[in-house]
């Protein structure tokens, strides 16, 4: 592309040159006539060349990519309802996750009291979607994540979306009326493999999320995304609360989908 271009270049330098001087008629009828006496030429200049393809307007994404991060437990440490050391306490903060991975939070907020800086987290806590306060320094570094897995338990799917943009979709089947998946936002904590039962698949993601009721997760008491030995029964209302996908689209979703990437169950 670049020679061709560079030729182009370099032809019409040359044209230019052969008609420098002359004295060029604007009369139409002389410009498309046979040449005007005394041996004066009409340069007559070709049609453009039409492109070969228009560029469309940019139109923004329809769901916009939003920045997240989140934050490995550096220390055990109390997370507060408030960015400061008398806060009221509401659950503590282990280094490791009831399955024995390192324990993360997903980071909403940070803020500076008295010198100090604190981060807002979302916590693996009952009720649902509780949020407290914990001083930076008892976490590791801030983790960016471009993805964002979304559940819709009306229509039994789930979508991944990487910087707002479709990357995988999957039907799922949720909790029954008695044990419901619960509605919230959420993030994944863990993910784990090498199970011994054929029961949860070839891979499972552990979640912030909590049942109020029970579930099926090893841990008890936390909601998973896992694989299933039963795919007759996907897409449906058949678990104890946890999200069960077909063991292929676990699969998949496993290698486009790491660890803190929000989650959202509508």
């Amino acid at each position: 592309m670049r020679s061709f271009v560079a030729a182009g270049f370099v032809a019409a330098v040359a044209a230019a040159g052969a008609v420098a001087g002359l004295r060029h008629y604007t009369n139409d009828s002389h410009a498309a006539g046979p040449e005007p006496t005394g041996g004066r030429l009409a340069l007559v200049l070709p049609e453009p060349v039409k492109p070969a393809f228009t560029v469309p307007t940019p139109k923004p994404l329809s769901t916009p990519a939003a920045a997240a991060f989140w934050a490995p437990v550096a220390r055990a440490v109390v997370a507060r309802t408030a960015p400061r050391a008398d806060g009221t306490a509401i659950a503590t903060l282990e280094l490791q996750t009831p399955e024995g991975t390192s324990n993360l939070v997903a980071v909403v907020a940070d803020t500076v009291t008295k010198g100090s800086r604190w981060l807002r987290v979302r916590l693996p806590v009952l009720p649902n979607n509780t949020t407290g306060w914990v001083p930076r320094v008892a976490l590791g570094g801030l983790v960016p994540v471009d993805t964002r897995l979304v559940v819709d338990r009306e229509l039994l799917r789930a979508v991944l979306f990487r910087n707002g943009r479709r990357v995988f979709t999957a039907p799922v089947g949720v909790g029954t009326t008695q044990a419901p998946t619960p509605r919230g936002q959420f993030y994944i904590r863990d993910k784990l493999t090498g199970f011994g039962s054929s029961f949860y698949g070839p891979v499972a993601f552990g979640t912030s999320a909590r049942s109020a009721v029970l579930t099926d997760w090893p841990a008890g008491g936390y909601i998973g995304i896992h694989g299933t030995n039963e795919p007759q029964l996907i897409p449906g209302r058949v678990s104890h609360g946890c999200i069960r996908m077909r063991n292929q689209d676990i699969a998949r979703l496993a290698r486009l989908m790491p660890i803190g990437t929000p989650l959202i169950v509508r």
